[in-house]
Order: C-alpha cells, then sequence, then structure tokens
C-alpha cells in the first residue's frame, strides 16, 4: 500500500504528485502566509485577503485537477454518440515502420477482429476524428480556463466589493453576508484560440500546464490594477515552473545522487523494484528483455512474449496495452522512445542486482532509497511552491508597491 502511494507520488507525468503538492501542501501554506503578510497592514485587509485566497486557492484546485478528466469523459460520450471508440489514438496516422493505422490493421486483421474495426472506422472518416479530437483538446483547455482565468476572479472580486460595500454602509457590522446577487455581477467574458488535434495527445499533466498558461493570461488581464496584475504574473509563472519544470530536475539530480553515493540504479519505479517476481526472476538468472531498444526488437519482443516479465512490468506502467486475450491492442500508439528507455534502465537495474552479494538486500535498499529521493523531492518541491514562492511574492509586492498588502484590496 505505502510502495503504492509512493510510486503514484513520484511518477512526475501524473497528477497525483501535483495534487498532494496543490491541496495538502501548497495551499494552506498560502493561506496562512497571505494573512500574516496582510496583517502587517490591517486586520480587515487580512481578513479579506484571507477570504479571497481562501476562494481562489481551492475553487481554482478543484478545476484544474479535475476539470480536464471530468470535460473529456463528458466529451467522450459525444464522440461515442457519433459511432467512434475514443479511446482509439490518432497518432497512428502518422505510419511509422512498424506501427500506424494501415500497418496495424494488417498485422492485427486475423488476431484481433473488433479492434480492427475502430480502426477501419477511423481510417475512413479520418478528417472527423481529427474535428472532434482536436474539440475534445479545445474543451478540456478552454474550460477550465475561462473558469478559472476569467469567471473565478471575477466571482471573487465582486463577492469582496459587495463586502467592503456592506462594511461601508453598516459601519457598527463587524461582519457582514454577502447576497447571492455578488456572484451574478461578473462581465461575461470571451475566449476564443486557434487548436490543432497535433497537441490532442497529450498526458492529462501536460494539458493542465497548458490549461495553467491560460490561467496566467486570465489572471493577469481580469487584474483590479496595474500592480495587482504584475504581482499576478510573477505568482503564476513561478508557480508554473515549480509545478512542471523544477521537480523532474530533482528527481533526476536525487537520482544521480544515489548512483554516485551508494552505486544504486534507482530509476526505476518503486512497484518495480519490489515486484516478488522479479526477485526471483534475478536471483535465477532468468530475464529476458528484448535485444536492444530499436523498434524492431522492440516489437518484435513485446508482440511475441507478452507473458514476459518485461512485458507484464512494461504494460503496469501503461507503456503497451494488451487485450485480454494477450495481443497487443492495434488501437494504441506505442512510444517507442519511452519503452526503449525503460529497457535500458530495467536492464540496468537487473545488471545492478545481479552484482551484489546478497540480491535481496540491495533491492530492499535500492527501494528505500527510491522512497526516498520520492518523498524528498516532494518536500522540497513543496517547500518551494508553498513557503518561497509566496514570501518572494510579497517582498516583490513590497518592491513595487511599498506595502505589504495585496495591490487588488487598496481603496
Amino acid at each position: 500500500m505505502i510502495t503504492n502511494i509512493i510510486s503514484a507520488i513520484g511518477n512526475n507525468r501524473s497528477v497525483y504528485p501535483l495534487i498532494l503538492r496543490d491541496c495538502g501542501i501548497e495551499v494552506p501554506s498560502k493561506i496562512y502566509i497571505t494573512r500574516k503578510e496582510n496583517l502587517k497592514e490591517s486586520k480587515t485587509k487580512a481578513n479579506d485577503a484571507t477570504r479571497e485566497k481562501f476562494i481562489d486557492e481551492y475553487a481554482t484546485s478543484a478545476v484544474w485537477l479535475g476539470g480536464i478528466p471530468l470535460v473529456e469523459k463528458i466529451y467522450d460520450k459525444f464522440i461515442k454518440s457519433k459511432g467512434f471508440n475514443p479511446n482509439t489514438d490518432i497518432k497512428l496516422f502518422k505510419e511509422e515502420k512498424y506501427q500506424g493505422i494501415n500497418y496495424n490493421i494488417d498485422k492485427f486483421k486475423n488476431l484481433a477482429s473488433e479492434e480492427i474495426k475502430d480502426l477501419e472506422k477511423l481510417k475512413n472518416n479520418r478528417k472527423l476524428i481529427e474535428k472532434l479530437t482536436a474539440g475534445k483538446f479545445a474543451a478540456a483547455t478552454l474550460i477550465p480556463i475561462a473558469i478559472m482565468g476569467f469567471a473565478l476572479p471575477k466571482l471573487n472580486f465582486a463577492l469582496t466589493k459587495k463586502i467592503k460595500d456592506n462594511r461601508k454602509n453598516n459601519a457598527e457590522s463587524s461582519v457582514s453576508q454577502p447576497s447571492m446577487t455578488a456572484f451574478t455581477s461578473g462581465k461575461n467574458v470571451s475566449f476564443t484560440g486557434n487548436w490543432v488535434s497535433a497537441i490532442a495527445n497529450l498526458k492529462t499533466v501536460d494539458k493542465m500546464a497548458i490549461t495553467d498558461g491560460g490561467l496566467t493570461v486570465g489572471r493577469v488581464s481580469t487584474s483590479r490594477n496595474r500592480d495587482e496584475a504584475y504581482v499576478n504574473a510573477f505568482r503564476m509563472i513561478g508557480s508554473m515552473i515549480l509545478n512542471f519544470v523544477t521537480p523532474i530536475y530533482i528527481a533526476k539530480f536525487l537520482d544521480k545522487c544515489a548512483n554516485k553515493t551508494f552505486g544504486l540504479n534507482v530509476n526505476l519505479d518503486p512497484l518495480i523494484m519490489g515486484d516478488k517476481n522479479l526477485i526471483q526472476a534475478i536471483k535465477e538468472n532468468n530475464i529476458e528483455l528484448p535485444k536492444t531498444s530499436e523498434a524492431k526488437d522492440l516489437f518484435e519482443f513485446i508482440d511475441s512474449k507478452p507473458q514476459s516479465l518485461f512485458s507484464q512490468m512494461a504494460s503496469k506502467q501503461g507503456k503497451v496495452v494488451y487485450l485480454k486475450n494477450g495481443i497487443r491492442d492495434p488501437r494504441k500508439y506505442v512510444d517507442i522512445k519511452d519503452l526503449g528507455n525503460f529497457r535500458n534502465e530495467f536492464e540496468s537495474f537487473v545488471k545492478s542486482a545481479q552484482k551484489s552479494s546478497d540480491i535481496t538486500k540491495f533491492v530492499k535498499k535500492a527501494k528505500f532509497v527510491k522512497g526516498f529521493n520520492i518523498l524528498s523531492n516532494v518536500l522540497i518541491s513543496s517547500a518551494l511552491l508553498a513557503i518561497a514562492l509566496p514570501k518572494l511574492q510579497y517582498g516583490f509586492n513590497k518592491l513595487i508597491t511599498g506595502s505589504y498588502s495585496d495591490p487588488g484590496l487598496r481603496e
């Protein structure tokens, strides 16, 4: 169970590290720092800033983390209503030497007849499916951007304005409850853009990065004054870098340090390292791997030996998809570069384990170090996001405005 959790938060290409950093660490810290900094000016401003930050951060997190999967799920139903399988990968339109729609249809026509029907329908309606896929991508990114970047700030600002007006009109009341009409005062926002189907196969975390870019544009353009726009730009750009770039390099640095310090190859997922079948196969020197990381050898191996340890591990990591009958799903594109890297890391780990005097102890040590690296990465990147960035943001705020309070709250 613990290994599963560590494995999930250690995958920087998934949303799980973002969920942990964003909801579990970053948001509470940002709210606390916001209140602390604004208290330097006044308790009233601190209350307004804290409320705005609470609504902004948690509502944004809900849309940012759940919006893309929800919109895509709804859109998939629309694609199904048109008679297409939304899980068929349009990357296969690009014919490669060992995969592509025509190649896969010819290769698997007698092995996966139902799946080939999906491919043939795709092939015969290429323009339509590309438009539908591009529409799915646009909807999954533009809708969250419109909500987070434009609608939410306006609603939040309208709520603050309503509270300020009530405060002025009712000086004897220390707390006033805004009516729901505050949530309808935002202006309608139009948002247009040109999108191409070539980027429709990005992973959810990649789409979140794009959405974050749109969110930055929205937050800057809806700022209440120029200083708030500068501060928002500083905060959002810093957040994008620390969320999507920094953790990848921290992980690489920590894994290299483990290799140099302990002589351990810890590039593999801890779930793979701790697999009992893998440990036993290493002890028995019974590991089969593709001859090389070249496309020809990789495809030949995963197709002819789907039950091999390597093929099953690749499947668990989502690098290869097999049908229930053991045939590779011809509708799925195989990222051959990623699979080749996995093959090389797999081989390197096996060779390192075989050189050790005690394979079981070696694997346990490697698994522990990898887990430590993952947790360290989460803590370091979270500290940068939750503490360093907000502190820098308010330092920047003080530099350009001469005040610690949020510039959007000034009279």
